[in-house]
C-alpha cells in the first residue's frame, strides 16, 4: 500500500518530493529551501516511483519530460494506491487542452508549463501549505531552535552557525526526532544525487554537528545507537 499524506503541521515543514532533470532541480531546490521547504529529488521515472512508495511527502512536483509515458498513467496507479499527497504535474507548453484536463482528472491538483516559473511554483506549495493547516519556521528540540525559514539554529539562546550540510543533517534528524536514522539514510539524504560514497562520510558529519550542537552543554541532543545509527533526542528523554 502506499504511504498516505503527511501533513505539515506547526512544527515540521511540508516535504516535497520533485522528480525531474538535474538542471531544473538545480534552479528550483534553494528557492524551495528559501522558503521552508525539505525538498528530496529523483531524476527518473524508475526512481520517483520508488521514492514516492518510500516515504510521506505531502507534495509532488512531477515533470512530463522525465517520465517514459503520459503522466496520467503514474497519476491512477498511484492514486489507486492511496497516494494522497498534492500532485503538481509539468506540462509541456505545447501540451492540449485535452492533455491538460486529462492529468487533472487523473488526480493532479493543478498543473504548470515550461519552462517553469519559479515564484508560480513556490506560489502553488505555498498555497498548498496553507490547505493542509498552516506552517511555522521554528522547530524547538529541548532548548534547541531550528529556524527553517532563514536556516539558522541557537541552543540555549546561543546562535550556532552551521554550513548547509550541517544544517541539511540537523533537519533531517529533527524530522525523525526520537526516531534511530541509519547511516544509509542519512547518506542518500544529503547526497541524494549519489555525489559522495565515502564510507564515513555521515560519520564525520555527525562528529562535526555534535561538536557545534553538543560541546558544552550538560544535555547531549544527538546520540548514537551502536550498530543502528543516530538520533535526535526525543521530547520525553
Amino acid at each position: 500500500m502506499m504511504k498516505s499524506l503527511s501533513i505539515s503541521t506547526r512544527n515540521e515543514p511540508l516535504r516535497v518530493l520533485i522528480i525531474a532533470d538535474q538542471s531544473l532541480v538545480e534552479a528550483i531546490h534553494p528557492e524551495l529551501e528559501e522558503d521552508g521547504f525539505l525538498a528530496n529529488v529523483t531524476h527518473s521515472a524508475e526512481d520517483g516511483c520508488a521514492a514516492v512508495h518510500a516515504a510521506e511527502y505531502g507534495a509532488i512536483l512531477l515533470d512530463q519530460g522525465v517520465l517514459k509515458s503520459p503522466c496520467n498513467e503514474y497519476l491512477l496507479r498511484w492514486r489507486r494506491d492511496g497516494l494522497r499527497a498534492h500532485v503538481l504535474v509539468l506540462l509541456p507548453r505545447e501540451s492540449t487542452s485535452a492533455e491538460r484536463a486529462g492529468c487533472l482528472d487523473a488526480g493532479a491538483d493543478s498543473y504548470l508549463l515550461h519552462p517553469l516559473s519559479v515564484e508560480e511554483l513556490r506560489a502553488h506549495l505555498r498555497v498548498l501549505r496553507r490547505r493542509d493547516g498552516g506552517f511555522n519556521p521554528i522547530r524547538w528540540v529541548h532548548d534547541l531552535e531550528i529556524n527553517t525559514a532563514i536556516r539558522s539554529v541557537k541552543r540555549a539562546g546561543q546562535p550556532i552557525h552551521l554550513t548547509p550540510r550541517e544544517f541539511e543533517l540537523l533537519q533531517f534528524l529533527a524530522n525523525h526526532q526520537g526516531r534511530v536514522v541509519s547511516r544509509t539514510m542519512i547518506r542518500e539524504h544529503l547526497y541524494s544525487d549519489g555525489g559522495n560514497n565515502f564510507s564515513n562520510v555521515v560519520d564525520v558529519y555527525v562528529r562535526y554537528l555534535r561538536n557545534k550542537i553538543d560541546k558544552g552543554f550538560e544535555t547531549p541532543l544527538i546520540l548514537t545507537r551502536w550498530g543502528q545509527g543516530y538520533l535526535l533526542r526525543g521530547e520525553n528523554v
